[in-house]
């Protein structure tokens, strides 16, 4: 009996370790592009174009940083123009992904209607494909619609990510319908059932939607580039306002002026991150207060 329960326990702790040491190792594979950016941006100039190129920083410098801020003092269009704009973009397209998304799902999942199980296959079927293979479509559509070089070229399709839609939906599948029926003879209308007892007991659902919905707002550059690319624009005394550009399609734009310009971009692409991870530990600290206690 005792060597079976050592056997077992020394099962348990290499399975452990083995899970320990594969997170690891997967955490710092993804770690891995993120430490290189940061390293770039405390590169000198000179270090930026050494063949071949080097991970780690000899003569860390905050020159880039330097070269950033007088770039931006020195601009009639200031570098927050474009933060601004992918923060105005994500914040303004997570609440209306949030509310619509709840509100879609909840007749989805708890009523029957005709159309129900075709119109839900249509919103697994989307999630199928990629933004790319849409573009094309997409592009048509705004069009027609007289929408291309705009906010809502960019605002629509964000809005109207399918995968927040999903998720709500397949959370509320579990979701008791006692506790439905109960609001209900208590006197609570639909409204009222719904962000009253539903959205309190399914925060987790709306957390994670909330974060998706932040991630691909803010990393939002193709459809930026495809759809807008920054337009509309107007020279002004002093550059060019690109109304509908954001900070990643900036970053990008700012890496293409010239070699001189490789380490601003860095510098750029660290702050971004900062500011990323600033509102996904707010969101998520946000989401978790509200989480029903089980």
């Amino acid at each position: 009996m005792r060597s079976t329960s050592a056997k077992h326990v020394s099962r348990s702790a290499g399975g452990t370790a083995a899970i320990i040491i594969f997170l690891l190792l997967f955490g710092l594979i993804m770690a891995l592009p993120l430490l290189y950016t940061i390293l770039q941006s405390l590169k000198p100039l000179d270090e930026l174009f050494i063949f071949p190129p080097r991970f780690f920083v000899r003569r860390p410098t905050l020159e880039n940083f330097i070269q950033l801020k007088n770039i931006t003092s020195d601009l009639w269009v200031p570098f927050s123009r474009y933060l601004f704009n992918s923060v105005f973009l994500t914040v303004f397209c997570t609440a209306i992904q949030v509310v619509f998304a709840s509100m879609a799902a909840y007749p989805l999942a708890k009523h029957k209607f005709p159309g129900q199980k075709v119109f839900f296959n249509m919103v697994v079927l989307s999630l199928l494909f990629t933004n790319e293979v849409t573009f094309i479509p997409l592009y048509i559509m705004l069009s027609s619609m007289h929408l291309i070089n705009s906010y809502m070229a960019l605002i629509l399709p964000v809005a109207a990510f399918p995968l927040g839609l999903y998720l709500m939906r397949q959370n509320l599948l579990g979701f008791p319908d006692s506790v439905i029926e109960s609001a209900r003879i208590d006197g609570a209308n639909g409204r009222q059932t719904l962000f009253k007892v539903i959205i309190p007991n399914v925060m987790p659902s709306i957390a994670t939607c909330t974060f998706l919905t932040l991630t691909n707002g803010f990393k939002l550059f193709d459809q930026n580039l495809a759809l807008t690319g920054g337009m509309p624009s107007m020279l002004v005394e002093g550059g060019k306002i690109n109304a509908t550009e954001l900070l990643a399609l900036n970053i990008y734009s700012t890496y293409n002026i010239g070699k001189n310009y490789h380490g601003v971009a860095q510098a750029k692409a660290v702050i971004f991150f900062l500011l990323v991870a600033v509102l996904a530990i707010i969101q998520q600290k946000a989401t978790s207060r509200k989480e029903v206690q089980q």
